[in-house]
C-alpha cells in the first residue's frame, strides 16, 4: 500500500520523482523502486516522505489509496484515521489541531447525525450560530 500512497501523495503535489527525491534527500531511482513496490523506504525515509506530504507515517504506511485520491476542497482536510481507545477517548492528529489551533483543554462539541456520522465542533463557533439562528427566528 505504501508504494500506491507514496506515487499518489508526490502526483497530488505535482512533483516529479526526481523532485520528491532532492527533498528527502535519495536518489530518483530510488523513489522510483518504491512507488514500484520492488523495495521499501526505511524509518528514516518514510518520516520524510510523512513531513513532505504532510500525513502521519501512519497514513503513508496504511491509509487506504481511495481516500488520499479524493480530491481535496478548499478548506476541506482528511486527517487520516484515529483509532477509539478502551476508555471511548482517542486522539487528534497533531496536524489537525495544528490546523484548527486546538488545544489542550479546549472544549468541543461532539455532533452526530446517522446518516452521515459524527463530527467535532468549536463549541464557541456553535453558540454563536445558534444564538444568531434564534436572533433571526425571533424577529
Amino acid at each position: 500500500m505504501i508504494d500506491k500512497n507514496i506515487k499518489l501523495l508526490r502526483k497530488k503535489q505535482n512533483l516529479s520523482q526526481e523532485r520528491l527525491a532532492e527533498k528527502i534527500g535519495v536518489s530518483r531511482q530510488t523513489v522510483a523502486k518504491w512507488e514500484a513496490g520492488s523495495s521499501l523506504p526505511d524509518v528514516l525515509s518514510c518520516a520524510k516522505l510523512a513531513e513532505c506530504f504532510d500525513v502521519s507515517m501512519e497514513d503513508l504506511l496504511h491509509l487506504d489509496p481511495a481516500l488520499l485520491a479524493l480530491p481535496q476542497q478548499k478548506g476541506k482536510y482528511i486527517f487520516g484515521s484515529v483509532t477509539v481507545q478502551k476508555d471511548g477517548s482517542v486522539s487528534l492528529p497533531a496536524r489537525a489541531r495544528k490546523q484548527f489551533a486546538i488545544k489542550p483543554g479546549d472544549d468541543l462539541l461532539l455532533i452526530g447525525d446517522t446518516d452521515r456520522g459524527l463530527a467535532l465542533v468549536n463549541v464557541d463557533f456553535f453558540l454563536e450560530g445558534y444564538q444568531s439562528l434564534k436572533a433571526k427566528n425571533n424577529k
